[in-house]
């Protein structure tokens, strides 16, 4: 097999059992979700927009990528910025790609747009544990598969050798799944975990990092009849945003929600499409002072040991389903996505720099599935859910959430960034 139809070939994942309800298909260019096939009342669907043909991601940037080293915008200048952290330091020079003085998600070459190595065995890990690694056998209800690259020093100016491990896994659902889907109470068909680990290989280094997944949703495009998210329910547990400037760089200030479009609070149980901006959303929601702690964003090499198990914490905590701190639901489909993370934030973008004359649609979702047909996906076609860190944190002290991550890794640490999504379904009523 050639180099480029490996990095085109998805690896898929599906749940143990015999009717599974949930199947994932990655690429190893840039760690693509290219489809997350679901399985609810006889139908099959697609939760993910995107193009039919694999390597049509190419030209579909950031569709269901990993982005890094860091996601958003960071401001170029005409001098390198000072880090500084546990006492090593280096100096960083971001490369401009989205406008002279902006870098976007990683620069001009960024994760999203590289090869990625499928560990297929999962003792070749060098960032999750013995323990960790114990799990992704499918015996616990978990399978997946890690992704690894090194960016090499001085890639699109980040300072340092990294070595990063990207998890991507669909776990079970838990617990008793006793109530009746004629009785249009919810099931949940199990879950989608995403782990993201770095470290450092240069001893004296200090680097910006900040990884995400871009992944668009639209629970309903699968029944071909809307392709909007207009009428897909969303909650935020977020009392700001960050104010940005006009070129969508961080002032560092926060503002409040209440009272404004942004407040997706839970209890109002507003439809995306009620209070809709002229220019769509592309706005970062600092969440809510959490009333339980939730796992470190960054961890000592000293105190992770082989035993150390921080996946077994995500896989069996419950706060995606009681306690989420985003939620995407649809009545038409019956679908609903549910979030948690030890994130700060999350970057809400409801795909408005697209144009249906370009790129492709998936034929599941009514397209033809050939780019430039004219019939790829358009304005509020997606909800693109991104969990992260501030734009610029370290530069921009005020802003940093509830981890109290600047995004600053030093060497002698471990990155540690998750996000468990619980896939949902209810039948409507007879």
């Amino acid at each position: 097999m050639s180099a480029p139809e490996q990095r085109f070939t998805p690896v898929l994942l599906t749940l143990p059992g015999l009717t599974p309800t949930l199947a994932l298909e990655i690429l190893p260019h840039g760690v693509t979700l290219h489809r997350l096939f679901v399985q609810a009342d006889g139908r099959t669907h697609d939760l993910l927009i995107g193009p039919e043909n694999p390597a049509d991601h190419l030209t579909q940037k950031y569709t269901n990528t990993i982005v890094g080293r860091y996601a958003n915008r960071l401001p170029v200048n005409q001098d390198a910025f000072p880090l500084s952290r546990n006492g090593h330091s280096s100096t960083f020079t971001p490369q401009s790609n989205e406008s002279p003085t902006v870098s976007l998600h990683g620069g001009r070459v960024g994760f999203d747009y590289v090869e990625w190595t499928p560990l297929l065995d999962p003792s070749e890990s060098q960032l999750f544990t013995d323990a960790e690694k114990s799990h992704l056998n499918g015996s616990d209800g978990v399978v997946g598969v890690i992704f690894k690259r090194i960016s090499e020093d001085g890639e699109e100016g980040y300072p340092g050798r990294l070595l990063v491990e990207t998890l991507v896994s669909l776990v079970e659902p838990s617990g008793p799944q006793a109530e009746s889907v004629k009785t249009g109470s919810e099931l949940k068909l199990g879950s989608v975990v995403i782990v993201y680990r770095a470290k450092l290989l240069d001893e004296g280094k200090v680097t910006p990092i900040n990884l995400t997944q871009h992944w668009g949703f639209n629970l309903d495009a699968s029944l071909k009849e809307s392709l909007t998210v207009k009428e897909h329910t969303l909650s935020i547990k977020a009392d700001h945003t960050i104010e940005l400037n006009n070129v969508g760089l961080s002032t560092g200030s926060l503002l409040p929600v209440t009272g404004t479009h942004h407040a997706h609070a839970e209890k109002e149980s507003k439809k995306i499409g009620e209070k809709w901006p002229t220019s769509g959303y592309d706005e970062f929601y600092v969440f809510s002072p959490r009333s339980t702690p939730t796992l470190p964003t960054r961890v000592p090499v000293s105190e992770f040991t082989p035993t150390s198990d921080l996946l077994k914490e995500i896989i069996t905590s419950e706060a995606s389903s009681k306690d989420p701190l985003v939620q995407l639901a649809s009545e038409k489909s019956g679908l609903r996505v549910s979030f948690d993370s030890n994130q700060s934030g999350v970057q809400f973008y409801s795909n408005n720099l697209t144009n249906e004359k370009n790129g492709a649609r998936k034929k599941i979702h009514g397209g033809s599935g050939v780019s430039g047909a004219g019939d790829s996906y358009g304005v509020g076609s997606a909800a693109f859910l991104e969990f992260h860190e501030p734009l610029a944190a370290w530069l921009n002290p005020s802003t940093i959430g509830h981890s109290g991550n600047d995004t600053l890794l030093a060497s002698g640490e471990i990155y540690n960034n998750f996000v468990k999504m619980d896939v949902w379904f209810k039948s409507p009523v007879a």
